[in-house]
């Protein structure tokens, strides 16, 4: 870049010019530049990537001149499908920021603030100023804005609305640079070292143990510096990391302060709620409660959860179609792939052809998020879909399963994963493996949650209870004992009609 720099000016580049360590390289091509240039330079320095408009805005400038002039030197690079096509290469950027710099116009701290605080406020303009929902903006602005509010301890002011359209789709997409706390270089001080750390553990908890993100998101809510909208988001999804884990008590207090306070996250919560309830088994509070929390609740996916367990399969599948047909309404990406792999799941137990074209849909829908357990959903319907077939490595398979499950540390696919296996197992009518299955899934009900997922699988092997059942059955433990033992029966006959 040097030798190129020197040729622009029309001289013939000697060894001489080469005589320095790189950050006296990069002072000295300062040195190149007008004020103006310098000036842009140096304020971009602060940003990922750029285009003339938001560099002229982050250097303070009247006119799109000095950065027109500064992306025609060799140093800027240009990326044409890039949201923002010009960037400096890291390191540059970081030496520019602390090289020694002898001009007479060199910055001090308090004007790389006032660079950082310009960047930052062209940024939020340029999410604001668009006239629908851009993913691709919102996650671009976001990266650098975060970064920006973090290094500069900037006031949080965009970014509160911006953090809440991220998490509305469920995408998950990293945005957050490295916090403090996974960094180690401290604790978390401000709202923006907060407000990272709760994004960056929203995104990691697709490919970390619940354990991790229920710790690093119960640092945020006890660091307690988010402003009372964004506290509900760290403690809201610390209580579904708790009902991933298991904790259910746990999960509910966290679901009940939320939707006490009737902020943003209150239909969530209730929906939380609800969830909760019908994991105890309580299926008639929680019915009631998914018909009053609309779409806002995700109502048709709670109903959805709710009939499947009752053996009615097609009712579940239609009311998730309809929930993902709310999704794609609304346009929340996220929802829509957790309502079709829920869709797939539950009409992989009645019609393994129809729930092959189902799960391939999911999968499409999923490709463009990132959503660790909805993923494990789909995998699990295609074992299911399996079910009673002959070299199909059911087992092995479920083996696998489950050791990503609990890597994952999610225990709702645990008890679904078991759930089929039992499916399995009835239609081959091998009792003995159901009862060790049933054990499982007893060792997972230890806590009083998915208890019933006992009940389901005596009721698929027609066996009876060893005691009385805990779950308040919509209809009644027998037409639901009927429901699920006539799967059991229809798949052994298909199983049997297509030599399998």
């Amino acid at each position: 870049m040097r030798f190129l720099e020197i040729r622009r000016t029309g001289h013939t580049p000697q060894p001489a010019d080469f005589a320095h360590d790189f950050p006296a390289l990069i002072a000295r091509t300062l040195t190149d530049l007008t004020a103006e240039e310098r000036t842009v330079l140096r304020s971009v320095s602060l940003l990922d990537s750029f285009d003339v408009d938001l560099a002229t805005q982050a250097a303070g400038l009247p006119l799109q001149a000095p950065a027109m002039r500064l992306t025609e030197r060799p140093f800027v690079r240009q990326d044409p499908y890039g949201l923002w096509p010009f960037h400096l290469h890291a390191l540059i950027r970081s030496t520019i920021r602390h090289a020694d710099d002898q001009t007479d116009d060199r910055w001090s701290a308090h004007d790389w603030g006032q660079a950082a605080q310009r960047a930052f406020t062209a940024l939020g303009h340029a999410w604001r100023a668009t006239t629908g929902p851009d993913r691709r903006l919102l996650v671009g602005c976001l990266r650098q804005g975060l970064a920006l509010a973090r290094d500069f301890r900037l006031e949080l002011d965009w970014l509160e609305d911006a953090a809440w359209n991220y998490i509305g789709d469920s995408v998950w997409e990293p945005v957050a640079p490295p916090s403090v706390q996974e960094t180690g270089d401290g604790t978390l001080e401000t709202a923006a070292d907060a407000l990272v750390e709760t994004l960056s553990a929203l995104a990691r908890r697709q490919h970390e143990h619940r354990e991790r993100t229920a710790a690093r998101l119960s640092g945020v809510v006890d660091a307690d510096l988010l402003p009372a909208g964004l506290r509900d988001i760290s403690v809201y999804y610390l209580a579904k990391a708790h009902r991933d884990l298991g904790d259910s008590a746990a999960s509910r207090r966290g679901m009940q302060l939320v939707a006490d306070g009737n902020g943003r996250l209150a239909p969530a919560a209730r929906r939380g709620l609800a969830h909760l309830a019908r994991l105890t088994g309580d299926f008639h509070t929680a019915l009631q409660t998914a018909r009053t929390v609309g779409w806002e609740g995700r109502g048709q996916r709670i109903e959805g959860d709710l009939w499947w367990v009752q053996g009615e399969m097609a009712r579940a599948a239609a009311t998730y179609e309809a929930a993902r047909a709310e999704a794609e309404q609304h346009g929340v990406a996220g929802e829509r792939a957790i309502c079709q792999a829920q869709r797939a799941f539950v009409l992989a137990f009645t019609d393994p052809d129809a729930a092959a074209e189902e799960i391939e849909l999911a999968e499409q829908l999923l490709s463009g998020v990132d959503l660790r357990a909805t993923s494990l959903t789909v995998r699990i319907a295609s074992l299911i879909c399996d079910a009673g077939r002959s070299g199909a490595q059911v087992e092995d398979r479920a083996h696998l399963l489950r050791s990503e499950a609990q890597v994952a540390g999610v225990v709702a696919a645990e008890a679904m994963l078991d759930l089929g296996i039992a499916f399995h197992c009835a239609i081959g009518g091998d009792h003995a493996q159901i009862i060790e299955n049933t054990e499982r899934l007893r060792t997972l009900a230890q806590s009083g949650d998915y208890a019933y997922y006992t009940d389901i699988a005596h009721f698929m092997g027609d066996l009876p209870l060893e005691g009385p059942s805990t779950a308040r059955w919509l209809d009644g433990p027998e037409p639901t004992r009927r429901r699920w033992r006539a799967l059991v029966t229809a798949r052994r006959d298909f199983v049997q009609a297509s030599g399998n």
